[in-house]
């Protein structure tokens, strides 16, 4: 998995996971806005930016190599998620509490879709279309991507292969919290845009329930694009949650 580290090497790390189709390079207006005295992780998830050569195999396998990322830490992380990597933020919460200290999850689908051939036997026909520069420019717009990272989107979505696109996508649409997220010990903050699908909305509000000590967040005037609509605001956000307990009273 290609990783990039920024800032104090001894301070405090925050894992940053980007969504589907993107790749960590999403994260730089965030970045941007963040304070001294964090070392920030961000990796390019399998299939995705630079790491094409490794496909998408599924969650699972993915959530095991980012557990390994944060061992290699050395001490419990705070874990940020968007879209896919939201949904991987979860997992690692759930499954490897110890080495989370606490999530902020950005847009998480967490209600399953289940009839999900007919949407991926679409996406497959039209996998293809992602490697035009004139559709994965269209689709930039409505990912609110910035025109200073378009070309990194565009060289995004022309390297993603059509069975890391579609495995990523089906994981994706057929996730559900793990049993163990309800009982995720550290702090976890949830948003969802205030412009988003129901089914997003719905998702947060499934996340929260399942979690009740979690912090539940509709951020006005978003989509499904927080980190790049808002990534001042997201910040500020991010390192509020640094000054809270490790653990809910």
């Amino acid at each position: 998995m290609h990783v990039e580290s920024f800032g104090a090497r001894d301070g405090h790390p925050l894992l940053l996971l980007h969504g589907g189709g993107v790749a960590g390079w999403m994260w730089e207006p965030l970045r941007a806005h963040l304070g001294e005295g964090l070392r920030i992780v961000v990796p390019d998830l399998p299939g995705h930016g630079h790491g094409t050569d490794e496909a998408y195999v599924s969650h699972a396998v993915t959530t095991t190599a980012l557990a390994r990322l944060l061992d290699d830490l050395g001490r419990p992380a705070t874990v940020v998620g968007f879209s896919l990597g939201a949904q991987l933020t979860v997992q690692l919460a759930a499954q490897h509490a110890e080495r989370v200290r606490n999530v902020v999850v950005v847009s998480a689908q967490a209600a399953p879709m289940w009839a999900t051939r007919p949407t991926l036997a679409l996406l497959g026909a039209t996998a293809g279309l992602a490697k035009k520069q004139w559709f994965a420019r269209m689709q930039a717009r409505e990912l609110f991507i910035p025109d200073e990272l378009l070309d990194d989107y565009v060289r995004t979505s022309v390297g993603i292969s059509r069975a890391s696109l579609l495995r990523s996508v089906e994981e994706n649409l057929r996730f559900s919290p793990p049993p163990a997220w309800r009982s995720y010990p550290g702090a976890a903050s949830i948003l969802v845009g205030g412009k988003e699908r129901s089914l997003m909305k719905r998702s947060a509000a499934l996340l929260h329930t399942s979690l009740p000590h979690s912090d539940l967040r509709v951020v006005d005037d978003c989509g499904h694009g927080i980190p790049l609509q808002r990534p001042s605001w997201l910040a500020r956000h991010i390192e509020a949650t640094l000054d809270e307990p490790p653990h809910p009273a």
